[in-house]
């Protein structure tokens, strides 16, 4: 299943309000959606939410034997995921061309740029050093995947720990958090990507396009930069022919957000360090509290209280008596039962009316209706004569009759 496209009404709404400054959101030009930061209770897990936009991140570690060519390194190993909860135009399972040029455009920005000590991961030189796993999974998507992959990743190293090793001899002793305290990976900078789309063939920017201004814009211009202004990675994609000076402009403009984004992860880390300190619920175990049941309060109404009693009273007297109420039904034994016991009951009314109306009709003259059926041959018995009943009834009478057998 894959996204509907974009009717020609709706691309024309979005391209002309880009060009009055406008955007669906309320947002200006150069203004990033509400970044929201939180980690979860294991050490390396984060949730980033972008706007709509949620991405989360888990770093996991193992031992490994190294790379031949690097023995005394470690290994940065990225593992990206498009699910179909996320977005219906991802498929399960399939690698498809935006999977591949995340996956890429991240490998880039973190694992190139030397922002993790990978010398540090080393245990034993050319036997064993640590991998270092990070799973990115997109929860929701509403445009923008690339810098929410990059906030949630470089977060999520920055607040994984890893454990502790011994080694005696060619024995390699790996401690548990309880046996000795986790170790922080050393972290150099922190590279944050910032994504410019351009449309009309690059006459209008927007920063941080979400997901029906990424449908209808001509190219996408991506950034990786740490709060020094070093750029890391650069990668422009779409086909478009940018200017130097627009490229300069927007390293400028991303220059300020990066420094924006660290100063945020450095504050949910330090938030999250002081929380875990403190023995108070941190993180993702934070917002799930128990016991408790929410509901909508509803605002209080005046109501006028004065000369109550006397309206009530108006009220009493002015009602009209209602009739008797009929007893609950009684049941003298299981399977019978029985209804308006001591009451008056009205059955009868109706068969008197009828009778008074035959006997007018009889003193009308009318002729009473006499009505004869024979009975089936196979039930005649001897020696009866047939019977004629006379009706005084406006309705049919069956009667059986037994006529007299030759």
């Amino acid at each position: 299943m894959r996204d509907t496209p974009l009717s020609n009404c709706e691309r024309d709404f979005l391209l002309k309000a880009i060009e009055e400054k406008k955007r669906l959101d309320g947002r200006q030009t150069y203004d990033y959606r509400n970044i929201k930061i939180t980690f979860g209770t294991d050490y390396g897990c984060c949730f980033v939410d972008l706007g709509k936009t949620r991405v989360m991140a888990q770093v996991s570690c193992e031992l490994v034997t190294p790379k031949e060519s690097r023995p005394n390194e470690g290994i940065m190993f990225f593992n990206l995921e498009l699910s179909p909860m996320a977005s219906p135009a991802f498929e399960l399972g399939r690698s498809s061309e935006l999977l591949v040029k995340l996956n890429r455009q991240l490998e880039r920005c973190l694992r190139n740029s030397r922002c993790i000590d990978t010398e540090s991961l080393c245990v034993v030189s050319g036997e064993k050093v640590w991998q270092i796993r990070v799973d990115v999974h997109m929860l929701n998507h509403d445009g923008n995947l690339m810098d929410a992959i990059s906030i949630a990743a470089i977060a999520a190293l920055s607040h994984f720990k890893r454990p502790d090793v011994g080694i005696q001899g060619d024995v390699v002793t790996v401690y548990s958090a309880q046996e000795r305290d986790p170790i922080a990976l050393s972290i150099y900078h922190m590279p944050i990507c910032v994504s410019f789309s351009f449309f009309q063939q690059g006459t209008y920017l927007l920063v941080d396009p979400c997901e029906r201004e990424e449908r209808v814009m001509d190219g996408l211009l991506m950034i990786a930069m740490n709060k020094h202004r070093e750029i890391c990675s650069i990668q422009s994609s779409g086909g478009i022919m940018l200017l130097k000076e627009q490229v300069l402009r927007c390293s400028k403009i991303a220059s300020v957000k990066v420094s924006e984004i660290t100063d945020l992860i450095a504050k949910a880390l330090e938030n999250d360090k002081k929380a875990r300190k403190e023995g108070r619920k941190c993180g993702f175990a934070e917002s799930m509290p128990q016991e408790r049941i929410t509901a909508l309060k509803n605002l209080e109404t005046t109501v006028e209280m004065t000369d109550l009693t006397k309206q009530a009273s108006d009220i009493v007297e002015g009602v009209e008596t209602s009739a008797e109420m009929a007893l609950s039904p009684v049941v003298p034994a299981p399977g019978v039962g029985q209804v308006g016991a001591g009451l008056q009951n009205a059955w009868g009314l109706e068969d008197e009316e009828d009778d008074d109306e035959d006997e007018e009709e009889e003193e009308d003259g009318d002729e009473p209706e006499v009505t004869i059926v024979a009975e089936k041959r196979g039930n005649k018995k001897k020696g009866e004569r047939p019977v004629v009943i006379i009706s005084d009834s406006e309705e049919e009478e069956v009667v059986i009759l037994n006529p007299e057998s030759s």
